[in-house]
């Protein structure tokens, strides 16, 4: 296994280990009676500066249109959250789930418009022939993480929504937007493992 492999999983054990109480989370604003389940992927580049794989949603979809997102969906049955984000990456962007080397598990995120995401976190090789599924991913791109683990790459907002004030997230990056839930999972994972000295002198 890989250094970057053992930092990581160790960074993720130890963060688990202490409470943290204001992690971001949309629950208040959910409307439906039963949550969805769904699992997303954070794919972390093997490289001396990692890299996360991000995906940017068709503008042609109903849900969601033009949002970055992980690659990821509703869990099937018979399925539990690592089945489902290795097999979604895989229809999404043909991410071999061979080449996916699963840390765990994190923090699951329950959303405004009724779903309850658990990010599975894993390590893949660097510069994959990665192959978007046009019906599904429009482009796919890589962010360094250290860039996304420091706060200040990000701006907070916020609106009005369902009768409360939302605050939330936002970064531009090369073109594309990132925010909403995907940006509320990588800030709750930055407090998992940001702080327990990942990035030297980040």
């Amino acid at each position: 296994m890989s250094e970057l492999f053992h930092r990581l999983s160790g960074l993720l054990e130890q963060g688990h280990r202490r409470e943290i109480p204001d992690l971001m989370n949309d629950e208040r604003f959910a409307v439906a009676e039963r949550y969805a389940h769904a699992a997303v992927l954070i794919a972390v580049t093997e490289r001396d500066e990692p890299g996360v794989i991000l995906t940017q949603r068709p503008s042609h979809l109903r849900d969601h249109p033009g949002q970055v997102a992980f690659p990821g969906g509703k869990i099937d049955p018979g399925e539990d959250a690592v089945a489902a984000a290795l097999r979604e990456a895989h229809e999404e962007i043909a991410l071999d789930p061979a080449h996916v080397r699963i840390i765990g598990t994190t923090d699951r995120y329950q959303t405004g418009t009724g779903f309850d995401v658990t990010p599975v976190l894993g390590v893949i090789p660097p510069d994959l022939d990665l192959t978007p599924d046009p019906h599904e991913v429009e482009a796919w791109f890589e962010v360094p993480l250290a860039h996304l683990m420091r706060r200040e790459s990000w701006a907070e907002q916020e609106v009005f929504w369902r009768g409360q004030m939302r605050k939330y997230l936002e970064m531009h990056y090369e073109g594309f937007r990132i925010w909403g839930v995907t940006a509320a999972i990588i800030s709750n994972l930055s407090r998992r493992i940001a702080d327990e000295g990942l990035f030297d002198g980040g």
